[in-house]
């Protein structure tokens, strides 16, 4: 497959947890020059400020990330809009939702005429026992107060709308297989991160797993963020891999 010099990616946590295998999967398929310029971070928003333990993010629609799609010179781009169900949990309505996610696919269209949508994990939220649902919402959400029925029907909302919005933006949309959920019910499955990351960006290829790799694209700072109240700017030049490619984190 060819053509592709550069992947932007939008997540939050299954993002983040998968990314060197996105990187790792880029640089084998289109080769050591790729560039991968990402917002993503773990319960990232799409358009509010959001904070996991002592860590806060700005929203991706307010991050650098647009001025740098902007400031660069144009290159054949594939485009990844993920993890779009953060913000429910958040209280946000569907509609401002929606809203967030089709600005995103707006202005991603600029620079790419390649995009993939992924829904929500339906399947496995729907099969949530209370049970299970209150130990998701406190490990992961511990400041959401939505009942099981209230997050259900705001999801479904969300999720009826995606295939609308990748309509109305020519964008390929993806849905998330159930087989690969396990327990937890809204993060891939270690074990098939490959498959997944692979299915969404359309390839399949044999890659190496370095630990080395992820554990160094992990502590990457982002351009900005907060942490303990102190901000945190990390001007991004696109740091370069040792097997190849160049990242940008927003």
């Amino acid at each position: 497959m060819i053509g592709v010099g550069r992947i932007v990616a939008l997540g939050a946590s299954n993002l983040t947890r998968g990314f060197q295998t996105v990187v790792s999967t880029a640089r084998t398929t289109w080769g050591p020059d790729v560039q991968v310029v990402a917002a993503l971070g773990h319960g990232r928003s799409y358009g509010a400020d959001s904070s996991f333990v002592v860590r806060r993010l700005p929203g991706i629609l307010r991050s650098g990330i647009w001025q740098q799609l902007e400031s660069t010179p144009a290159v054949p781009t594939k485009a990844l809009v993920t993890d779009v169900g953060n913000d429910i949990v958040y209280g946000f309505p569907p509609e401002q939702i929606l809203a967030w996610v089709d600005e995103a696919l707006t202005r991603l269209a600029l620079v790419s005429d390649d995009i993939v949508l992924t829904d929500l994990p339906m399947d496995s939220i729907r099969r949530l026992s209370t049970a299970r649902f209150h130990a998701v919402r406190s490990v992961f959400f511990p400041s959401c107060r939505l009942s099981f029925e209230e997050l259900v029907a705001t999801a479904e909302q969300v999720n009826a709308g995606l295939p609308e919005l990748a309509n109305a933006h020519r964008a390929h949309f993806l849905h998330l297989r159930p087989s690969w959920y396990g327990f937890d019910p809204i993060h891939i499955r270690p074990s098939l991160w490959r498959t997944a990351w692979q299915e969404v960006l359309g390839v399949s290829c044999p890659i190496p797993r370095s630990r080395t790799e992820a554990l160094r694209l992990y502590a990457m700072r982002p351009e900005q963020q907060w942490v303990l109240g102190v901000e945190q700017l990390t001007p991004q030049i696109g740091s370069r891999l040792r097997r190849g490619g160049r990242v940008w984190l927003y």
